[in-house]
């Protein structure tokens, strides 16, 4: 069996990044949080797929921090997959949050292109670590940005449907309505009355 290391980003708050194969449920969430508390580790958050610990561990507590998640059938990243499943986010992220233009290509081979991998590989992976598909994720943030820019209130929904590369505003709709049970309109709506509520209470 090929050993396992640990996967550890420095981020701009000191905290580890911790990423674990097959942890793709609430149960396995509890599981982790479980073997971090036995081990009394100090850990932040703690997503399917990846948690943060606050402190820098011994090559002791590394070998037992696996040991503890074999026992609930769970595996520890190697350093390679880790990086590349942070690549993918950042690719998306960046192309979602902060392009104005979106790729000529379908996204899965504009991947590909970009880190040199085959598409199928690269969403296996992703899946098996994260538990979602990365055509959710990218769906995710572009609700995300939608919801954001309906607030702003500065496009039109057919701008905001060309910014984000959708076929058309009623695909938009389809897929805001889909994740977030509300159509773009009614969000915004909701959103202007809530403001206004707090406002009134302050």
């Amino acid at each position: 069996m090929q050993s396992l290391t640990l996967f550890s980003y420095k981020q701009t708050n000191s905290n580890l990044k911790i990423y674990i194969k097959y942890m793709v449920s609430h149960r396995c969430k509890l599981a982790v949080k479980s073997v971090l508390d036995k081990m009394g580790l100090h850990y932040g958050t703690v997503d399917l797929g990846k948690v943060e610990v606050e402190e820098d561990l011994t090559e002791a507590q590394q070998q037992g921090l696996k040991e503890g998640l074999s026992k609930v059938g769970l595996l520890m990243m190697d350093d390679r997959k880790a990086v590349l499943i942070e690549k993918i986010k950042s690719i998306v992220i960046e192309m979602v949050h902060y392009t104005d233009k979106w790729p000529l290509v379908n996204f899965s081979d504009y991947l590909a292109e970009k880190l040199h991998q085959d598409y199928n590989h690269l969403s296996h992976l992703f899946s098996e670590v994260t538990g979602t598909t990365i055509e959710r994720f990218i769906i995710a943030h572009k609700i995300e940005l939608v919801k954001e820019l309906l607030l702003y209130d500065e496009l039109s929904l057919t701008e905001i449907s060309y910014r984000l590369n959708y076929s058309s505003v009623a695909h938009l709709s389809t897929q805001f309505k889909n994740v977030t049970g509300l159509t773009p309109t009614y969000f915004k709506q909701l959103k202007q009355f809530k403001q206004r509520i707090n406002l009134e209470d302050v």
